[in-house]
């Protein structure tokens, strides 16, 4: 199991437990040498010791030494210089063979993780610049497609016009063919960014970190985070004409009636995996983790549970059973030696039902929401209030007419609408947006933001947008003079910077 797979998220924490591991192998080298000064020391020691003791003159020359005692001595201190020489050995076999190699094998070790953490930031750099240089193509790519796709508008009303003339409706013609031209080129070059971007991407989270350590099964068990690695970029093509519903797509409708041209390109950003809000917390009830791996999770901890709690109770039984023996026969032992063990079974027995009546419950909750995650995905959502019944045409002729129509004909939306919570899950989407705006846009429309998460506006209000719409009929902006939330899609006449 290799840690490019399992922790690929967690480029931090292998940093971290490599650089403890090095340590910790610096603090055994260390070791090892004080324990040999030890033993040097030591053999010193008995040698003087020795030296000590040791007769001064000759065997030939001593009577004492051919007495038995006397010989008797004469072989322990030879005995404890031997000892001393083992102990000498010893030092130097931990100098030479056991402190020379850990010590090369750690600034080999250090060398290789020094240069698999330097070109781990290195792709992460690069995967961000990627990032942003294919974030501003698709920019481009849509920008040149709106363009072409005006001037294509612009040259075929002059072709019907009667008034204009040849040389104009000429002119728009060229202009036409030139920025199809140039929003074939952005395609390319679109296209091409985001091959590039994937293949680095794959590289990247496919790609194994050094398992220098035999604990890497620990470490993934504490760390891991459950989510799955970021798969590859798709292709969008605005160049094709987008009219798909807006329930299966993020595709605004602008007030001239043009299909505005959308992606979740932006809404993507929000799950760059190098963004510091993408940290996770580790809780008891895996609520880090997504519904299904939480379950999971919550079923192992719950059987765990339940197989500790039939050891515990088979044991209490086991030891009353042995308690009524020695009762019965006080000769085989005493029935009160039994009585702390009983009670720390029985202690015992209390915690683990504690333990399982809580993952119970937090199992109950999370198998719920696995299954209202694989229910209607509308669940989470209200419909949005449909636009007033008169919109302002985009010509100029008739405005005062269709201002007229607009103010007679307009309603606010239903109470219902109003009342059902946009968001149940608000608070998280706007944690993990970013602050900065994308866009601008106007309301066409006032609406009233009565319900969780929707926030009012007056018609012609300028609005900063936050977030572009998802495909439920609702947008997010901030206001000028402070506060944030929701508002139709179609109330909006959008502008993207």
């Amino acid at each position: 199991m290799d840690w490019g797979t399992e922790l690929w998220d967690q480029f931090e924490v292998l940093e971290r437990h490599t650089q403890w591991g090095l340590d910790l192998l610096d603090r055994y080298v260390k070791f090892v040498k004080e324990r040999t000064e030890v033993e040097q020391a030591y053999a010193k020691q008995l040698r003087n010791l020795v030296k000590k003791y040791l007769p001064k003159r000759p065997a030939k020359d001593d009577p004492e030494s051919k007495f038995s005692q006397h010989q008797s001595f004469v072989q322990i201190l030879q005995e404890v210089n031997d000892f001393a020489g083992q102990r000498e050995l010893v030092a130097e076999n931990l100098s030479v063979r056991v402190c020379l190699e850990l010590a090369k094998y750690s600034q080999e070790m250090k060398q290789e993780r020094k240069m698999h953490f330097q070109e781990g930031r290195r792709a992460q750099q690069q995967l961000e610049s990627g990032f942003k240089q294919l974030e501003n193509s698709k920019r481009k790519f849509e920008r040149d497609c709106r363009e072409a796709e005006k001037a294509a508008q612009t040259a075929e009303r002059l072709d019907q016009d009667i008034n204009a003339t040849k040389a104009d409706v000429e002119k728009a013609k060229q202009q036409a063919h030139l920025r199809s031209h140039m929003a074939e080129e952005s395609k390319n070059e679109y296209a091409a960014q985001l091959q590039r971007f994937n293949r680095d991407q794959a590289h990247f989270y496919f790609s194994q970190m050094p398992q220098i350590f035999d604990d890497s099964q620990v470490l993934i068990e504490l760390h891991k985070s459950g989510f799955a690695r970021p798969g590859d970029v798709e292709f969008e093509d605005f160049s094709q004409p987008m009219n798909r519903a807006p329930s299966d797509s993020s595709l605004g409708t602008p007030s001239d009636g043009r299909p505005e041209l959308r992606g979740p390109g932006r809404s993507r950003a929000k799950r760059w995996p190098f963004s510091k809000k993408n940290k996770t917390v580790v809780t008891e009830d895996f609520s880090h983790l997504p519904p299904e791996q939480q379950r999971k999770r919550l079923q192992h901890q719950l059987e765990e549970r339940n197989r500790e709690l039939q050891k515990e109770v088979d044991q209490r039984e086991a030891l009353k059973k042995m308690k009524d023996v020695y009762e019965k026969t006080p000769q085989m032992g005493d029935p009160a030696s039994l009585e702390p063990r009983i009670t720390e079974t029985l202690n015992n027995i209390e915690r683990l039902k504690l333990d399982v009546q809580k993952y119970e419950a937090w199992l109950a909750e999370a198998e719920s929401r696995v299954l209202s995650n694989r229910g209607n995905s509308l669940g989470r959502h209200v419909r949005p209030p449909d636009p007033p019944a008169s919109a302002p045409p985009d010509g100029s002729s008739n405005n005062n007419a269709s201002q007229d129509n607009k103010e007679s004909s307009e309603e606010p939306p239903s109470e219902e609408s109003q009342d059902t919570p946009i968001y149940t899950e608000f608070d998280e989407d706007f944690e993990e947006e970013p602050a900065s705006p994308i866009g601008h846009c106007v309301a066409i429309y006032h609406f009233e933001g009565s319900s969780e998460g929707t926030i009012s506006m007056a018609e012609g209000e300028d609005l900063s947008l936050m977030e572009e719409d998802k495909g439920d009929g609702w947008t997010r902006v901030r206001r000028k003079q402070g506060g944030e939330g929701y508002v139709p899609t179609s109330y909006l006449r959008v502008t993207l910077n």
